[in-house]
């Protein structure tokens, strides 16, 4: 067995030592070449210290107590026969792939066997996690049991972390690492609005493009924990995994758990570079390859327009003036089925409520297809409303606790995915619609957390719950595999990996406020690409924040996502039609490059917001420019591109908006100039930048790069 395994590709090496009698990562950084893992070694020794062991304990990929490790254990186990330690040695190592590993370790005492696999794929990313197997005759219960647990460098000096509510998700949070422990837990039975599952951790002054940084997100759409622990020796120990309740995972013989996948990234270039690893991994290795290549499709989505009230021959207008602006999908939201008039009834009959639809979707659907768009629907499959038919039937299918009231939420229940029969049901449910009508794409919704997460056996379910979910989504893949999946929760309550792997797109946040989604989307982007990232332009006065927004800002900032509209277009003013008209076609123009490009956040002064969007091979590129206030000065600062190839030249145009106005002369006039354009190189664009103009508040610019021969 070797004393060392080294997962590496052109530009990361992650060093795992295997010298002791657990695996320990020595080293997971840039690539160094022809290392000598002993002299690593050495380096890395440390002194015994006044007052503390001997030896110190190690931070183990699975430190646990009776190790002698004073920190958090990344496995706690109890059980009638459990004593409190653990010791594992480790005995066995497997090289699925030159990019994979997997080591097995064994408790022989309490027959016990771990197996953490590791792997370094091409985009840079390092997926991991852990399986517990209990080869024992007694039942265990795994109270805690990280995906990793990882020694990190002590020049790591901040925690950026993601807090947020309802249409204001994804908001970033820096905290100073200390001595002690930063824990964010996350107990809503989804990855939540307030604690999206996943961390930076970052050198000082690290920036968007300078400095030390890593990357770290679970895979994982139920309850979850994230602890970096400061130790009192200096070191720097972090670990991410499901978060058990009480009880809810048990163990007999021979039966395993395996945590949610752990990915991290590194970066020695600040987060833009994580943000690229990330991109790449989830093009590459999360979005499903079942879906032909296409571009994806501009949305248009009822909801906003029209709320409850349905009404097909409006909903037939609504059709055209989408069509005519070029939308490609038209997507019904809720309240076409069975008694669904307002969100207190109806949940859970997945029928077409005649009354509304006599003649059924097909008649909507028709001239939708007709106008050359898909077609769309809304469905909340995991919930339940007590005026519904389903739950006067089966009042006994949904999450409880016997020993208290049940907790309603938005007027609804949540059905237990765990039980046969409502895995059943909703299939059926579901796939009927699915056969009996051409559905392209389906807006799947959860607008509720799991306050009450029991079900008929009082058992926390959480677990059982979440593992349910992806089961019923599996199978209708199967069954339907063209037919494209939105994850939805409120907006972006729950958006993972693991959930992304069996959908398509993700709807960011119910806000169509440009100005928040532009931070909502800055969050979001740090591990999701554009192409996944639903942006809606919304009404003239945002139905949520009541602000006003003029419609060049609000297409500007949907047109870099998969871009879509939420908005009642019959009210919009012809002007802005046309505007609206003008900016998805430039999205249509530039979706390939929205889509694939690397994404480079711009340093801004805090009133400004600026990335940009650079093609792979660095031949174009797309730039925006947000003026998100008025500035003290008397003119703006000058923005400094990025990502671009110092030794090119480049032809730079202004793209947005389409009809550019400034109170004096100023650069505009330069790019706007098609009998003189602008051409200079990468390096004079990212070194000495581009004098913005005078802008009024909520201004966006947008700028368009050509690479020139």
């Amino acid at each position: 067995m070797p004393d060392y395994v080294i997962l590496e590709n052109s530009s990361t090496q992650c060093v795992v030592d295997c010298i002791e009698s657990q695996p320990t990562l020595l080293y997971w950084g840039n690539h160094l070449g022809n290392i000598h893992v002993d002299s690593l070694r050495r380096m890395s020794r440390r002194q015994e210290a006044p007052a503390c062991a001997a030896e110190e304990a190690a931070i183990s990929l699975c430190p646990t107590l009776g190790s002698g490790f004073l920190g958090k254990p990344a496995l706690e186990l109890c059980g009638e026969n459990q004593p409190w330690s653990l010791n594992f040695e480790l005995q066995q190592i497997e090289r699925p792939t030159p990019e994979s590993v997997i080591f097995i370790s064994r408790d022989q005492h309490q027959q016990l066997e771990l197996r953490h696999s590791l792997q370094l794929n091409d985009a840079g990313v390092l997926c991991a996690s852990t399986q517990l197997t209990n080869h024992s005759p007694h039942t265990i219960t795994v109270n805690h049991c990280a995906a990793l647990c990882l020694k990190l460098p002590a020049q790591l000096t901040e925690v950026l972390s993601f807090e947020g509510r309802w249409a204001k998700e994804f908001q970033t949070q820096t905290t100073p690492l200390f001595s002690g422990t930063f824990s964010r837990e996350n107990r809503h039975g989804r990855t939540s609005h307030h604690s999206f599952p996943g961390v930076i951790l970052q050198g000082a002054h690290c920036s968007e493009n300078h400095g030390i940084a890593y990357g770290f997100h679970l895979g994982w759409s139920g309850n979850h924990h994230t602890h970096i622990e400061t130790l009192a020796d200096g070191r720097i120990a972090a670990q991410m995994g499901e978060l058990l309740l009480p009880g809810e995972l048990q163990l007999n013989r021979n039966e395993s758990y395996t945590s949610p996948t752990l990915y991290g990234a590194f970066s020695e270039s600040g987060r833009n570079r994580l943000r690229q690893q990330f991109h790449a991994h989830v093009r590459h290795h999360i979005l499903s390859s079942h879906l032909p290549q296409k571009p994806r499709p501009v949305h248009f989505n009822t909801w906003e327009a029209q709320y409850f009230d349905h009404d097909i021959d409006k909903l037939k207008r609504l059709a055209r003036a989408a069509a005519e602006v070029g939308a490609e999908r038209f997507v019904l939201d809720d309240g076409w089925f069975l008694g669904r008039r307002h969100d207190r009834a109806g949940l859970g009959d997945w029928i077409v409520d005649r009354e509304i639809y006599p003649d059924g979707l097909s008649p909507i659907i028709e001239q939708v297809e007709q106008l050359g768009m898909e077609f769309g629907l809304w469905l909340e499959p995991e919930m339940v409303n007590p005026d519904s038919q389903l739950y006067r039937q089966h009042p006994d299918w949904v999450l409880q606790c016997e020993t208290a009231p049940t907790v309603l939420a938005r007027h609804q229940l949540v059905l237990n995915l765990s039980l046969p029969e409502v895995q059943y049901y909703l299939f059926d449910a579901i796939d009927a619609l699915l056969r009996q009508y051409p559905i392209a794409y389906l807006k799947w919704d959860m607008n509720r957390d799991l306050h009450q997460p029991g079900d008929q056996q009082a058992r926390s379910s959480v677990h059982r719950q979440t593992h349910a979910l992806y089961q019923l989504l599996d199978r209708l893949r199967h069954a339907h595999p063209q037919v494209e999946i939105e994850t939805c929760a409120s907006g972006g309550g729950r958006a993972d990996y693991e959930i992304l792997s069996r959908t398509d797109r993700v709807w960011t946040s119910d806000s169509n406020d440009a100005l928040d989604r532009l931070a909502i989307q800055k969050g979001f982007s740090l591990f999701f690409p554009a192409e996944v990232m639903g942006a809606h332009v919304g009404p003239h006065r945002c139905h949520i924040t009541g602000r006003q927004l003029p419609m060049e800002t609000r297409a500007a900032v949907a047109l870099f996502g998969h871009m879509g509209m939420e908005v009642n277009l019959l009210e919009e003013s012809a002007e802005d039609q046309q505007t609206l008209r003008l900016a998805i076609a430039l999205h249509k123009q530039h979706r390939a490059l929205i889509h694939s490009g690397n994404l480079v956040r711009l340093a801004t002064l805090n009133k400004a917001d600026a990335f940009g969007i650079v093609a792979k091979d660095q031949s174009q590129a797309l730039f925006s420019f947000t003026l998100l206030d008025s500035q003290n000065s008397t003119l703006p600062s000058t923005l400094l591109f990025d990502g671009l190839d110092n030794n090119a030249n480049y032809e730079i145009a202004l793209c947005w908006p389409p009809k550019p106005s400034s109170s004096t002369p100023s650069i505009l006039e330069e790019l706007t100039d098609s009998a003189q354009p602008l051409r200079t190189s990468g390096a004079a664009l990212m070194k000495h930048g581009l004098q913005l103009p005078l802008l009024h508040p909520h201004s966006v610019l947008i700028f368009h790069l050509q690479l020139q021969q």
